[in-house]
């Protein structure tokens, strides 16, 4: 049996022991008779060009396909990288973490400061005062926006200043759980909102059979609350709607489809879409705290004195309740990048029920049996959606006709 020493190389020619190369016949490194040769050793060897050899290599399976040679096993698949799942879930734990504790700092400030439109103002000033220090100390890439950006960002910019204002009305007018039972029926509006701006969205009937329980549990949880309001109701669905129409545009915004790039270096990420977001919701807001705050500031403070609250403990107040909501909303918008959006709306859901009990924990809200129930119900109908979202709808049957005539 032929010792094996290699295939031949497919950019020379071996014949009688010489390889012409250029019309010359360099001096070789000679194998025994009936050995193969790997790579001859030849002078000339490089005034062989690069691509022939890499077309001839390219050639080979082919030939040997051809020849009814047994072809080399596709590489196996590299498993799913881990550290893409634990990113996501250390998103999640910060998103929901920081989400609780601004939500109880929120409360405790809106008792004795109830100006939303200036709180809400606050909240935003404070997310753009991070990005430009994060800009400024090069922690994060500066990105100019092009004009087909920022007329992309400020309808989303829109919808999450309508969102934080009616937060802070439900949270002003209501309990917080309650205003979070309410906005546990956010995955409602993510189905209806994909499905009006999202081309190409469909869901199983599974899908739609699970928002009964979540919609009939969070009307069941609110009509025994002792909190609740009308006000309250209708401010926490009017967030519904505004913040989900901003996962969704935020979505489409950060795919950057060629109309948003245009103009543009390259796609804008998530840290700096917030930015720009909280940028122009600030100068948006602004004008109408102002407007309609500005002449209660001064009998406000010193209420808030009176209830024990100082000035500089108002501010600081403000200030950590401006940085918790930046954190919470960066930490939700780097889930939103990884996840779709109703995968992200059950995220949320999930959330409220960690801030549901947090709240009941440190203000003492009474709930109710049928409060409780209703709570369970609806958070019951999120994992149920949670599961048959994942289910592929079945593909329509393709040329029906098709068997008729065969």
């Amino acid at each position: 049996m032929p010792a094996f020493v290699g295939l031949p190389c497919p950019a020379h020619r071996l014949r009688h022991g010489a390889i012409a190369v250029g019309g010359r016949r360099p001096v070789i490194a000679t194998a025994p008779r009936g050995s193969f040769v790997a790579a001859p050793l030849c002078a000339g060897a490089a005034a062989v060009r690069p691509a022939a050899v890499a077309a001839s290599t390219r050639r080979l399976p082919v030939a040997m396909a051809a020849a009814g040679a047994p072809q080399p096993a596709p590489p196996a698949e590299p498993p799913a990288p881990i550290g893409r799942t634990v990113a996501i879930g250390l998103s999640i734990a910060l998103w929901w973490a920081s989400n609780v504790k601004f939500n109880i700092a929120n409360k405790r400030l809106l008792k004795v400061f109830p100006l939303f439109l200036t709180l809400t103002t606050v909240q935003f000033g404070m997310g753009a005062v991070v990005a430009i220090l994060a800009w400024s100390l090069r922690l994060r890439k500066w990105q100019t926006p092009s004009r087909a950006q920022l007329r992309a960002l400020y309808p989303l910019a829109l919808v999450h200043v309508l969102g934080n204002v009616f937060t802070n009305l439900s949270l002003r007018a209501m309990a917080v759980s309650l205003t979070h039972t309410l906005k546990a029926s956010e995955p409602f509006f993510s189905v209806v909102i994909s499905k009006l701006f999202i081309p190409g969205t469909v869901y199983t009937g599974a899908v739609y059979a699970s928002l009964v329980p979540i919609v009939f549990g969070v009307t069941m949880a609110s009509v025994s609350d002792i909190t609740f309001s009308w006000f309250g109701f209708f401010t926490a669905m009017g967030a519904n709607v505004a913040f989900q129409s901003r996962n969704v545009l935020s979505k489409r915004f950060m795919n950057a489809p060629k109309e948003i790039t245009e103009g543009a270096a390259e796609p804008m990420g998530n840290f700096n879409t917030f930015a720009w977001i909280s940028i122009l919701s600030f100068l948006t807001l602004a004008p109408f705290s102002l407007l309609f705050d500005a002449a209660k500031w001064s009998s406000t403070l010193t209420a808030a004195g009176v209830a024990g609250w100082a000035a500089p403990a108002v501010a600081l107040a403000l200030a950590n309740v401006g940085f918790l909501h930046w954190l919470y909303n960066q930490a939700s918008y780097l889930v939103l990048v990884q996840v779709n959006p109703v995968t992200h709306a059950v995220g949320n859901t999930m959330k409220r029920a960690a801030v549901i009990i947090s709240s009941v924990l440190v203000f003492g809200n009474t709930l109710t049996t049928t409060n409780k129930i209703g709570t369970a119900i609806a958070l019951i109908g999120v994992g149920l959606y949670s599961q048959v979202k994942r289910w592929k709808p079945k593909p329509k049957a393709a040329a029906a006709g098709a068997d008729v005539t065969a």
